[in-house]
């Protein structure tokens, strides 16, 4: 799924950070979720990612950015579509975040902060910063949004999701 052929970690900004663009293979993934499973990207092979970053487990915009995902799973659910979180916190903290939640999809550990870095998530060297990637089933990055408003971002990501799997644009 994830070819080694295109270096979608070209371009290096400010904070060290790669700068994802459209088109870009995605960074591969190796984190642990809330359940203790070592997670990759290539696990998703053939179907699409809606991998989002988000700052501290239990505050109010992720509660409700996390809650959204979970309730509107069946809305995300036609396309094919696996949602992961990622922020630095542990994954002890994760646990505790997704059963409060009741959470239907991995939170993934990235406490090293090597993977919110290499998708240029990292705000400040600290936390994650709110930000969504989506990826299709070949493992390339076909959307970012790099400003999320936690209360309509499910909305966004249906309408994306909807515009990038039409027959038209895939013809």
């Amino acid at each position: 799924m994830l070819s080694s052929g295109h270096s979608a970690l070209a371009t290096i900004n400010m904070f060290d950070q790669a700068t994802l663009q459209i088109g870009d293979t995605a960074p591969e993934l190796k984190l642990k979720d809330q359940h203790g499973n070592l997670i990759f990207l290539r696990d998703y092979a053939g179907r699409w990612v809606v991998l989002y970053f988000y700052p501290k487990d239990d505050t109010p915009g992720c509660t409700r950015e996390a809650c959204n995902f979970r309730d509107e799973a069946e809305r995300l659910a036609p396309f094919n579509a696996q949602v992961l979180g990622v922020s630095v916190d542990s994954r002890e903290s994760h646990e505790s975040f997704a059963r409060k939640l009741k959470l239907n999809f991995p939170l993934l550990a990235d406490p090293t902060r090597k993977i919110t870095r290499a998708y240029g998530a990292l705000a400040f060297y600290r936390l994650a910063r709110r930000m969504t990637f989506i990826i299709d089933p070949h493992g390339k990055v076909r959307r970012i949004f790099k400003s999320v408003n936690p209360k309509i971002h499910v909305e966004e990501i249906a309408q994306a999701l909807t515009e990038l799997q039409s027959p038209a644009l895939n013809a």
